[in-house]
């Protein structure tokens, strides 16, 4: 029996869970997206709140954990590849490159006002979007599958992957130099590749497969399993190297949606994962987010309440403003709707604040306010972005056809 454990602050936790997306659902005002609302409920039940719900509750905190790991898991499990190539990968590139200048540029700002220790950690934390969020905003708009969708999910892409390994590099909390960690870096994306690689060759074997497929949608579930077993692997592997859980657990997702990416004979496999993500462990992450938030020094000074709309335009200044070196591709209309959507960001600030508060390089204060920014990026960047999009025609051409048809008549 475990003693010296209370489950209460959990029950609560799952009840938060629960009744979220219902009141997304039944009231019709409410227009939060669900992670925010989460948030939200996490901040009204901790202790800046009603104080239900302590920080250091154990239970939620292993939860918690995982269910950042499961969300960077089902982050990397998006990944194509293959609909990287060609120009869509030379020009999310680009993107990134004057997203880390001009991120840099904040934080030097930003550190001249002291709310910042490290320009470059500004610059870092600033750098990712929410693929997991923009992907089924694109989706239900109908634009996922057209020039200006396959372009803003490969500049998300591009901006994730870069904002995990500049995390790990620059800011993990392990000691070492930033060469080490590069290395290290190498030798587990070359682990990674290598990994890959038997996994694909063993899908390919007839009597594998046909074990596989005996197993999987019995209470056995032998791919959700070796799914986990990854997942998991790939975080004990990154940490018992000295480097960031997070980067893990994307590679692990990112191995696996390359490997069982068009497979046609377990097409539940992702769903069964989602299911356990964004059904269990996810929204725990997110509410412990808002428990841990640090309301109190938020809302101490109006200074610090003042920052909150500076880190929104730093958002769109690093994330949106990158996306004109696509106007060949999308036009000015679509630029505009790919900008705002690359600039919607709040699971990545929200594990990066956590590091930087832990090693030092941002104040929680600024933590708070960086956070808060970002819930303002997903409450309001991607309801503008398809209001936009549907206001004029961006949703042509579909991928393949005539990249001018898309494009505005300016």
């Amino acid at each position: 029996m475990m003693t010296g454990l209370s489950f209460n602050g959990l029950l609560i936790v799952c009840l938060i869970a629960v009744a979220a997306p219902i009141l997304v659902a039944i009231v019709p005002w409410l227009r939060f997206p669900g992670p925010v609302l989460e948030i939200l409920a996490g901040i009204a039940v901790g202790p800046a709140g009603f104080g239900w719900v302590k920080i250091d509750d154990v239970p939620i905190k292993i939860l918690a954990l995982i269910g950042l790991a499961f969300l960077l898991f089902l982050a990397g499990l998006e990944i194509d590849l293959v609909a990287l190539a060609g120009p869509p990968l030379r020009l999310a590139l680009g993107g990134f490159a004057l997203t880390l200048v001009f991120g840099f540029g904040l934080g030097v700002a930003f550190h001249a006002l002291d709310w910042v220790r490290s320009p470059m950690f500004l610059a870092v934390a600033l750098c990712a979007t929410s693929l997991g969020l923009i992907v089924p905003v694109l989706k239900d708009a109908g634009l996922l599958n057209t020039q200006l969708g396959q372009m803003t999910v490969a500049g998300a892409t591009i901006a994730d992957f870069g904002g995990i390994i500049l995390l790990a590099l620059f800011f993990s909390e392990s000691e070492g130099s930033t060469v080490s960690r590069l290395i290290t870096v190498i030798g587990l994306l070359t682990a990674a590749a290598a990994i890959g690689i038997v996994l694909s060759r063993a899908g390919r074997s007839s009597r594998i497969d046909a074990v596989l497929s005996a197993l999987q949608d019995t209470s056995a579930e032998i791919r959700v399993r070796i799914a986990v077993a990854l997942l998991i692997g790939f975080v004990a592997l990154a940490a018992s190297v000295g480097l960031e859980t997070i980067l893990g657990a994307f590679l692990a997702g990112a191995v696996l949606g390359t490997v069982d990416r068009g497979s046609t004979s377990h097409p539940n496999l992702p769903i069964k994962l989602e299911a356990i993500g964004f059904g269990f462990l996810i929204p725990i992450f997110f509410i412990s987010s808002g428990v841990r938030f640090d309301l109190n020094a938020l809302l101490a000074a109006p200074s610090a309440i003042a920052r909150v709309p500076l880190f929104l335009l730093a958002l769109l200044i690093a994330r949106a403003l990158p996306a004109l070196v696509y106007q060949s591709l999308l036009g000015r209309r679509g630029v505009v709707v790919a900008g705002l959507l690359q600039a919607t960001s709040l699971p990545f600030l929200v594990a990066a604040t956590a590091i930087g508060v832990s090693i030092e390089a941002i104040k929680p204060v600024n933590a708070a306010a960086l956070v808060s920014a970002g819930m303002l990026s997903v409450v309001l960047f991607p309801s503008i972005a398809v209001g936009i999009a549907r206001s004029g025609d961006v949703s042509a051409p579909e991928v393949g056809g005539d990249a001018s048809q898309g494009r505005d008549a300016d």
